[in-house]
């Protein structure tokens, strides 16, 4: 089924048998959130919100609700888009396999957006007050879109349908100072909408932009898509959806035809307001801050229009699935856009970008019997250079001559590395960079640093798998506990600002580079060492979600030689709460009490509740 609504997607889910439908009062205000999380917590569908409080629009969440759902929407679509991707590839292929490339053609027509006269979406209007007023995090600033659509041309090139951007930009509707026709728009760094935005400010005009919600779920896809700077997302959206792309032009920015919702306006280039705080994918709240302002001069819907959401927060959500469904679609492609490169993976866990796993390959000198990492650094910088990538943290590469290695097995990777790893070569730092805008870990707003740890050759240790019986701490640690074989969590008092450094300098100075402590080459200080210990989930979000490498990055037997820094020992990461770091998520007690209250009354939704 080709959607061209959220209706449509709906109703295909029911037919699957993937939806459930609550018909009785829930608010907008945290309750729906809360039912969200915890239904996709527990497997669950699809579910339609018939009467959301405050609302005369129906609520719909948990439309990617895994990774076969998103399969089941997308079935009619999801193996030409693969062909097409295999042709890229490998032209090659097409007179090899013609019967199975036959339809790659229409595919490709397929990816090119059109403008339209008319559009479903501008059937009706409303106000910025009639929209959903979802509220996700008891701390949040106000009500938002989380599933919208921000579509900007090029003020250099209006009409230019290939330079028209796509991109998914959290949208406040309403909190902080915005009037009643004003929204927040929140963009990071890296994002394609940033490129129009300062071309707007040298031309001293308003930027154009629509914000989209709903329609075939191809365009909420290809607003998160990573896709070459240059190449409209719009393109992607089109192959998956089955159809070009319709564009509604006018006097105002490109309005996607299908979309159950449009806020229309623009950007005036000089003007930011506050936005925020939000409980993002981190797991944490990201904080009030100056951002972009859309003045809005139209709320258009569609007739029956249902309003998606989705709701984030520490990771697995909702938009794990995004990422599962990306990476499946361009892991193939990774060789071709990196020479060298044969496997990128953004680890979900951690919170996306803290943590990247590579795999790579040292082909040029193959007859050196030296393995020190050469060519992978070369790969890691290409890395860090290429698009969203570039946010990464922390950047493990190794070279796997046996191509054996599966890239997420996150345990399996980590112990190939850290069996191979040497401390004082292959430790390499990026210092006063940038990091994501969402992640408080650095030295300010969108500042902090990389490390890149590369290894290559044979194994080089045997990692512990119980602690060592003469293990000694110094004061104020204790608890230690094995995560993995090779890793270490001990936990400390809480991060004090005076001697919080010290505290690290203390313990790394307590051993010497011979003592049994560094059997294990990472050791990680946490707040709750059990909590880190309990689950690899969680040392993940523990340790790269509250360290910033250049700063909470030591080791035993520390050294520095020719700029460059090393160990002889295990390394060190401080991964204790900083009081300068967002606070986590948490729910509501009062929202959680009202959601399980729903569950005992029982239903077809009590058993994901």
């Amino acid at each position: 089924m080709k959607h061209r609504s959220t209706r449509d997607v709906v109703e295909d889910l029911r037919a699957g048998g993937l939806l459930i439908e609550v018909t009785d009062a829930v608010d907008p205000n945290l309750e729906i959130a809360e039912i969200q999380r915890r239904v996709y917590a527990n497997g669950g569908p699809a579910i339609l919100f018939t009467n959301p409080t405050g609302c005369r629009f129906p609520m719909a969440s948990n439309l990617f609700a895994s990774l076969d759902q998103a399969r089941y929407l997308f079935r009619e679509t999801l193996e030409s888009v693969r062909r097409l991707i295999e042709v890229k590839l490998d032209p090659s292929a097409v007179p090899k396999r013609p019967f199975r490339y036959a339809g790659v053609p229409l595919t490709a027509v397929r990816m090119l957006p059109k403008f339209v006269r008319s559009a479903p979406v501008a059937a009706g209007r409303c106000s910025l007050a009639d929209l959903p007023q979802l509220k996700c995090w008891p701390r949040d600033g106000g009500a938002f879109v989380t599933l919208p659509q921000v579509l900007s041309e090029d003020p250099t090139e209006p009409g230019n349908l290939m330079k028209i951007n796509l991109g998914m930009y959290r949208v406040q509707l309403s909190g902080n100072d915005y009037s009643d026709q004003e929204v927040g728009l929140h963009y990071q760094i890296h994002r394609g909408i940033g490129v129009h935005h300062q071309q707007a400010i040298k031309l001293q005009k308003p930027l154009r932009v629509a914000v989209t919600v709903g329609g075939c779920p191809a365009m909420t896809l290809a607003a998160v898509m990573p896709l070459p700077e240059g190449l409209t997302e719009l393109t992607f959206a089109g192959a998956l959806a089955g159809r070009r792309i319709g564009l509604l032009r006018g006097n105002h920015a490109p309005v996607y035809r299908d979309a159950d919702f449009a806020i229309v306006g623009s950007i005036d280039p000089d003007v930011t307001k506050r936005e925020g705080p939000f409980g993002d994918h981190l797991g944490y709240y990201s904080l009030e801050h100056p951002f972009p302002v859309m003045k809005v001069d139209h709320v258009w819907h569609r007739k029956g229009a249902i309003w998606p959401l989705t709701v984030v927060g520490r990771p697995p959500q909702e938009d794990t699935t995004f990422g599962q469904l990306i990476h499946e679609l361009t892991d193939p492609i990774i060789p071709t856009v990196i020479p060298g490169v044969k496997a990128v993976h953004a680890v979900d866990a951690a919170g996306v970008h803290p943590l990247l796993l590579a795999i790579g390959s040292e082909r040029y000198m193959p007859y050196l019997k030296e393995s020190a990492p050469q060519e992978l650094l070369t790969q890691a910088n290409a890395i860090l250079g290429n698009g969203q990538l570039s946010l990464a943290k922390y950047l493990m590469i190794a070279d796997d001559r046996s191509d054996s290695l599966d890239i997420h097995d996150i345990e399996a990777f980590l112990g190939f590395v850290l069996q191979r790893v040497d401390w004082k070569r292959d430790l390499h730092f990026h210092t006063q960079t940038t990091i994501d805008t969402l992640d408080y870990t650095g030295t300010g707003f969108n500042k902090g640093s990389k490390v890149v740890i590369a290894a290559a050759g044979p194994p080089r240790r045997t990692l512990p798998h119980e602690l060592p019986a003469e293990l000694r701490l110094p004061e104020g640690f204790q608890d230690p506990r094995v995560v993995m074989p090779g890793v270490l969590a001990i936990e400390s008092k809480s991060f004090d600002g005076t001697t919080g450094r010290a505290d690290m300098l203390r313990f790394c100075q307590h051993y010497q580079p011979d003592d049994p402590i560094n059997a294990f080459p990472l050791i990680t200080i946490v707040d709750d060492s059990d909590f880190a210990a309990r689950s690899l989930s969680n040392w993940l979000w523990t340790t790269f979600t509250r360290s910033n490498p250049a700063t909470d990055l030591s080791g035993i037997g520390a050294e520095t030689i020719a700029k460059h820094f090393g160990c002889r020992g295990s390394v060190v990461i401080d991964a204790r709460f900083k009081p300068w770091q967002a606070p986590p998520v948490i729910e509501d007690p009062e929202t959680v009490a009202k959601v399980d209250a729903r569950a005992a009354r029982g239903g077809a939704l009590a058993k994901y509740l």
